[in-house]
């Protein structure tokens, strides 16, 4: 699409005095009051191939199976939507996936052919105009009048004729001063729909990576949770026997109880989290009715971010193309001020043309003649000029309009360059916070870690109560949350300053050295399935 794009350039590009409008002001050097010189960028920027990644336009291998269905298709039974198949999918296959299949970028490749295509229809405006118009293809005339005098003559007139006659005319706009100005905003609007398309493609690659990271992040809730039933069984199991022993009281089995119930809403709320977050990518990625994408990787820090802020913010002012769609807005306001403008300006045009008649029978004459035949042409060739000397200044108006909407286009300008400062630090402080929140949250998990196992000791020692077990235990499964959650928000920062500052300048993490076998504790407990009670019942087991 982007070789299609740059083809319509060239041809655009072909017209002199076309590609003199389109020439981009050069960058003027100012001076802010006490600091070091800036530059004001041109006024037309163009798309430039080199700095973006093009979108994926074929599968990668293994996922051959995974084609987006067809743009109109329904599905009309039950069946067609019953998921068959969990696929695991990595980061690198669900970006994939997600360029070659998702709709939103697809429709926005179709505006960019638009644009395309409108850009050629007002090239077109360099070329004549031909015209064939054939009134009579052929056309057969017969008929008969009478008339009687006043002196009571009676005259009759007859006609019977075949003719055939066309008629071709040129006509070429010498001067037309709408035209230029036209097939200028017509080109800035096809680059601005190519910025816009890079603009999706990149926002469509973050988006991508947030929600497998919340895919991740659910997947490690599921985990929590699950660890956390099983050591709440334990808890439960040990404080029943304690209690049938006679050496601890009913209040520690309720309060273990207590803790399971919990413990099993926070694996319900998970569950729930993991599907929907499965099936908001299967959303995003497109995949077939009958298939549900998995997380194949763990959630793990991804990187570091390696560039100061500084060198972030200054990246992300020459990377946005969110500044370039502001600048084209300029340069089309103003182009649409000067075709306003030409609404009453002369219209020159130069044209040429040829009538030719073929007739076979006569005319309409008093005494029917013999059969007639013959021919007849014409040619002509001139000039024809069009003013509108006068429209009450709605033109003058119009123009004046546009000139003002360009003036607001700058304001604009300024306002996202703003935003996008703002936009790089806040994502820049999010990740330092982040980073601190992943040290104090592992430190965390640690100390609850072993707070719990000392806990158990006492509490099978007989020195503590089930309560300190079941704070621990909570204390426990919070600090594993805020890890996850902490992991989770640092990766997404990283992937928005990747995306905001189009700088990919990130240390990879050293990998872990994990053991191959699974240890053994308390996460061999199994967690068996809850059947779902009718919410009326539920909620009458619990009412006062």
């Amino acid at each position: 699409m982007l070789a299609l794009a740059a083809e319509a350039q060239e041809s655009a590009a072909a017209t002199p005095s076309q590609a003199d409008a389109a020439t981009p002001l050069p960058l003027a050097p100012e001076t802010p009051r006490g600091g070091s010189p800036t530059q004001v960028r041109g006024y037309r920027p163009k798309v430039n191939p080199t700095l973006v990644t093009p979108a994926a336009t074929q599968l990668a291998p293994g996922l051959d199976n995974l084609p987006a269905p067809a743009s109109l298709a329904l599905p009309v039974k039950p069946e067609q939507v019953r998921i068959l198949e969990l696929r695991p999918l990595g980061l690198l296959e669900v970006e994939n996936l997600a360029e070659v299949n998702n709709p939103n970028l697809k429709a926005i490749a179709s505006q960019v052919d638009q644009a395309q295509s409108n850009l050629r229809a007002q090239i077109a405006q360099w070329y004549p105009n031909l015209n064939l118009q054939a009134n009579s293809l052929p056309t057969f005339t017969t008929g008969q009048a009478r008339s009687d005098a006043a002196n009571g003559t009676t005259s009759i007139s007859a006609t019977e004729r075949w003719s055939l006659g066309a008629a071709l005319t040129a006509q070429w706009a010498l001067i037309n001063p709408q035209r230029v100005p036209t097939i200028a905003a017509a080109r800035d609007q096809f680059e601005k729909a190519k910025f816009q398309y890079v603009i999706a493609l990149r926002d469509l690659r973050l988006q991508t990576a947030s929600i497998y990271f919340d895919l991740q992040q659910a997947d490690d809730q599921v985990r929590i949770g699950q660890e956390s039933v099983r050591a709440s069984i334990v808890s439960l199991r040990d404080a029943k026997a304690r209690f049938q022993a006679g050496v601890a009281t009913k209040l520690e089995v309720l309060e273990a109880e207590t803790q399971l119930s919990r413990d099993q809403q926070l694996l319900t709320n998970s569950l729930a989290a993991q599907a929907i977050a499965r099936r908001t990518l299967a959303a995003l990625l497109d995949l077939p009715q009958n298939v549900t994408p998995t997380a194949k990787d763990p959630a793990r820090v991804f990187g570091v971010w390696q560039p100061s802020l500084q060198e972030s913010i200054i990246a992300a002012y020459t990377f946005r193309e969110e500044l370039d769609q502001a600048l084209l807005d300029i340069s089309i306001a103003n182009s649409q001020a000067n075709a306003a403008l030409g609404a009453v300006q002369p219209l020159l045009n130069i044209f040429a043309g040829f009538t030719g008649n073929v007739f076979n029978g006569n005319e309409s004459v008093v005494t029917a003649q013999p059969g007639a035949d013959g021919t007849n042409y014409e040619t002509a060739l001139g000039l024809n000029l069009s003013w509108r000397l006068f429209d009450g200044g709605a033109a003058v108006a119009q123009s004046r309009r546009n000139k003002q909407l360009a003036q607001e286009n700058t304001f604009r300008f300024a306002q996202r360059r703003d935003g996008i400062r703002q936009e790089v630090e806040t994502s820049f402080y999010e990740l330092e916070k982040n980073n601190r929140n992943i040290v104090t949250t592992s430190r965390e998990v640690i100390s609850a870690r072993e707070s719990l196992r000392l806990a158990r000791l006492r509490f099978q020692a007989g020195v503590t109560t089930q309560r300190e077990v079941v704070d621990n235990q909570r204390d426990l499964t919070q600090a594993e949350v805020r890890y996850s959650n902490a992991i989770t928000d640092y990766n997404k920062r990283l992937a928005e300053l990747r995306r905001r500052t189009g700088l990919d300048q990130v240390a990879s993490c050293t990998p872990q050295s994990l053991p191959a076998a699974k240890p053994v504790g308390a996460s061999d407990v199994p967690v068996e399935p809850t059947p779902l009670i009718p919410a009326c019942q539920a909620a009458s087991q619990g009412a006062v």
